[in-house]
Parts: C-alpha cells; structure tokens; sequence
C-alpha cells in the first residue's frame, strides 16, 4: 500500500513539481491548495495538477482549502491516515512581505501553528517543511552552510520563515516521537522537462527568472534590474539558482530520512554556484535566442548582494544533489514558457 502524504500548497509552483516526483516515486500525496498562487482549471482543480494527472495517468486527490480554516484541515485529518506532511503552502514574496508584514505574520505563521496543532492531534509526526536561504539575512560568509547564523532576516517573509523553524525545532525537542527535515530553498527556477508544468506567477512576478521569460515571451517591455550598486561582479544581487526538479527531488530524499528517526534536521537545497542578475539575462537570452530589455531601477527593500549555498550535508547525509546546470535549467524554462505564452491559462491542451 502506498503511503499517502500530505502536500500543502501542491498546486504552485515547487509544490506541484513534489506531486509529480512524489507519485514517480511510488507514494499517494493529497494536494491542498487555496489557489492564492495556483490557477484554477478544469472542476476547480489546479491546473498543474490536473496536467500531472494527464502525464502521468494517474488520479491526484485534491481538496480546495486555506490552512487558516483549522475545521476544515481537522476534517481531512480524519478521512486519512498520513504518513507525512510536505508543508509548502505560504506567501513567498520579498517585496510584498515589506509592503505587507502583518499579512505576512498572520497568514504564515497561523497556517503553520493550525498544521502542527492538527498534525499533533492525529498523530502525524512526520514533516519536512518548505523553508528559505532568507533565515540567513545578509550573510556573514559564503558560501553559506547549515552552521550559519540564522534570525537577522531582512525582511519579513524571512522573519517568517525562521519563526516557523523554530517552532518545529520545539516541538521536536518536546515532543520526541516527531520528525522533520527542515530545507533551505536557494532560488528554484526552471520547469519539468515535458514543458507542461512550471511557474506562473499571478500577477507581476516577484522573482527574477519568470519576469525574464515574460520578457522574452514578449508579455513585458523590460525588466527592472533593481540595483546595480552592489559589491559584486557586476554590481546586480548574485543568488544560487536550483533546478525546480532538483529541488522537488531533494524532498523526497528528505521524506526517506524521515525514516531514520531523525528527530529536527536542517539541510539546504542549492548547487553551490552563485550568478548575478546580468549573467541570469544573458542565460536567458542564450536560451531564448532573443534580446531581454532591461532598465537599472533602485534597490528593493529587504534584497542582499550575494547569497550561494554549501550544499555539502545535504550531499552527504540525503545523498542528493543538484544535476542540471544553469544552461539547462534556462532551457526548461524557456520551454515551458514558450509552450505556454500565458501560462496555465494558455489553454494548450484540451
């Protein structure tokens, strides 16, 4: 019998690329997902889930529902037995969470708090949670590893992101039956390989590579390259960009550690290779064979220079690590979105 795992948020963008990999490899995942940041397709399904369904002919179940209605999860608590949580669901956006803190504050960590109170209550001690390089704020060295300091977040979607591990670290500690694996994120970008599955902000996108793309896809003008000044090579932000299927794959070597009894583990997901927001343009334009309009604006509140990822003990104890290079993960996300001009919403498949 497949053990059946829970997705939270499975409808977005990493979320939906763990509901692919965790069904290729051989487990059942009920996907929840409040379409905060997923499109809604056919029966009010998300469409990524619906095309995981199509490429890989299978049936996915999925529950429409906000982590903040605590009923509502109590409810699908007791129709299952889960084995684990993946815990993707959150606001994601820097900026926004500047502009927004109390949003922030309220939907992350509440969401969070109902999940860990419902998961406690039906005994599901099983978690590996959707963090973020942000816990390290400005960092102190690079590359940065687990042994980093963590809490001087910039701003408050990182602040956020740092209160959440915290309090499943106490709960481990109080609770020693519970398990989790706590991951890192560096910027995921890319797409499934088959181009039907990928990123689609709603909206004006918040992270780099997917404003890039609808640059090149001729759905923006140009892209604002926020800040120049920074001491780097170029003077733009230098990040550590991973694959979004490396990545979903990093979490389902972090679900077989859950079988160690491993107690709260901390890893982060990155290749180790940071690149500046100039070199990501000229990825892109290698990729795309096309010219990427791009203006200078001024810094965004909450941005650093550089941040790049020692993923050494992720390699070491999960026995993951990154495959695909920066030429392939622009590839795959100029075919998903040459595939899909306008996303999800291209309607490129009956």
């Amino acid at each position: 019998m497949a053990e059946t795992v829970l997705v939270t948020g499975g409808g977005g963008y990493v979320g939906s690329h763990c509901v692919l990999e965790l069904i290729e490899a051989g487990y059942q995942p009920v996907v929840v997902d409040n379409f905060s940041n997923a499109v809604r397709g056919e029966g009010d399904v998300p469409e990524s889930i619906r095309r995981i369904e199509k490429l890989l002919d299978t049936s996915i179940e999925f529950h429409e529902l906000d982590l903040l209605d605590k009923a509502g999860l109590e409810k699908l608590f007791k129709k299952h037995s889960f084995s684990a949580v993946m815990h993707f669901a959150g606001l994601k956006a820097v900026g926004e969470s500047v502009e927004q803190p109390l949003r922030y504050y309220r939907v992350n960590l509440t969401a969070s708090i109902n999940l860990l109170e419902v998961m406690q209550a039906h005994r599901v001690h099983n978690l590996v949670f959707s963090s973020s390089a942000t816990v390290y704020g400005d960092p102190q060295r690079l590359p940065i590893d687990e042994q980093h300091p963590v809490g001087g977040c910039t701003n408050p979607y990182g602040q956020t992101k740092y209160f959440i591990e915290e309090m499943v670290k106490d709960h481990c500690k109080a609770e020693k039956e519970w398990n989790a694996v706590l991951l890192r994120y560096f910027n995921p970008i890319g797409a499934h390989s088959c181009g039907q599955i990928g990123e689609d902000p709603q909206g004006i996108p918040n992270n780099l590579l997917p404003y890039v793309a609808q640059v090149a896809i001729g759905r923006r003008k140009f892209l604002n390259v926020f800040g120049n000044d920074y001491d780097t090579l170029d003077g733009t932000g230098v990040r550590d960009y991973i694959h979004v299927v490396d990545l979903a794959k990093g979490h389902i070597a972090a679900l077989k550690k859950l079988k160690d009894n491993c107690g709260c583990k901390v890893y982060n997901l990155g290749t180790g290779t940071g690149y500046s927001v100039l070199q990501m343009v000229k990825a892109m334009e290698k990729a795309s064979g096309r010219e990427i309009a791009y203006k200078i604006a001024p810094r965004r509140g909450g941005d650093i220079a550089s941040c790049y990822a020692d993923p050494c003990l992720a390699e070491k104890e999960l026995g993951w690590k990154a495959q695909f290079d920066l030429e392939r993960m622009c590839e795959d996300l100029w075919r998903w979105q040459s595939t899909n001009p306008t996303g999800f919403s291209s309607g490129t498949e009956s």
